[in-house]
This record gives structure tokens, C-alpha cells and sequence, in this order.
């Protein structure tokens, strides 16, 4: 399976589908790839303000979300194994992320790697425990 077949499978990722289909990122998130997708989880997602996820699915909000879903996608397939403390990696949308390594746990920026390296025919999946916003 692909990487979003992966995700609508697993269950814990329906808003993250949801945000992907409207923004129309779909047939690349499903292409030979290979990526690496940090995917907040639905928690992560229900933690943001109010209204946030609503007014982001919105067809006049595409562009904005779209820069936001592509900031957790890196080019290539980055297994945990290689991420390292300081890390600093380029996403899909030309923004960096920062990869922390505190008390064995992993963080990209703040968000915390809550299960890592679920693999899919055109790449991997890392899911996080809250949204990446980009600057």
C-alpha cells in the first residue's frame, strides 16, 4: 500500500486524509515517490484552535493548506535510523524542520515521533503527535 492508503487503513489518520484530499495532494502523496510523511494523528489535529481545521479545508484556504501538509513531507525515504540529534531537513514546501533527540524520544521541531518508521511502497510514515505549522 501507498502512503495514503496507509494512512486511510490505519484509522488514526482521517483528518489528515480529509486535509490531503482537499488539497488535492492525493495522487502525489500516492506516486513512486519515494517520501517521508510526519503525520499528525487525529489527537494532533483536535488539539489545534477551534475552528483552525475547518477554515483550512475550505476551498479558498487550498494554498495555505497546502503549504502546511507539505512542510511534513520530506523527499526520499528517512528512516528513524537516520535522523540524528540537530538534524536539519528540508520539506516538500522549501521550509526546513529540525530534528531534536531527547531522553530516546524523537521530536521534529516540537511534535514528538509517537510511532516511527511505518513503511509503504513509496515510503515511510512517522507519525507525530501535533501539527507542523511553518514560519
Amino acid at each position: 500500500m501507498n502512503i495514503v492508503e496507509t494512512a486511510v487503513s490505519n484509522g488514526s489518520f482521517k483528518t489528515l486524509v480529509a486535509a490531503v484530499t482537499a488539497a488535492g495532494l492525493g495522487d502525489t502523496l500516492s506516486s513512486a515517490g519515494p517520501f517521508t510523511v510526519f503525520a499528525p494523528v487525529d489527537a494532533a489535529f483536535a488539539a489545534l484552535p477551534a475552528g483552525t481545521v475547518e477554515t483550512l479545508v475550505k476551498p479558498e484556504s487550498k494554498e495555505k493548506l497546502t503549504g502546511i501538509l507539505t512542510y511534513h513531507v520530506l523527499s526520499g525515504k528517512v528512516l528513524s535510523t537516520d535522523l540524528s540529534d540537530g538534524m536539519v531537513a528540508k520539506t516538500v514546501n522549501g521550509k526546513d524542520v529540525t530534528i531534536h533527540i531527547k531522553g530516546g524520544k524523537v521530536f521534529v521541531n516540537d511534535a514528538e515521533v509517537v510511532i516511527a518508521d511505518v513503511h509503504t511502497d513509496n515510503g515511510v510514515i512517522h507519525a507525530i503527535n501535533k501539527v507542523l505549522m511553518p514560519a
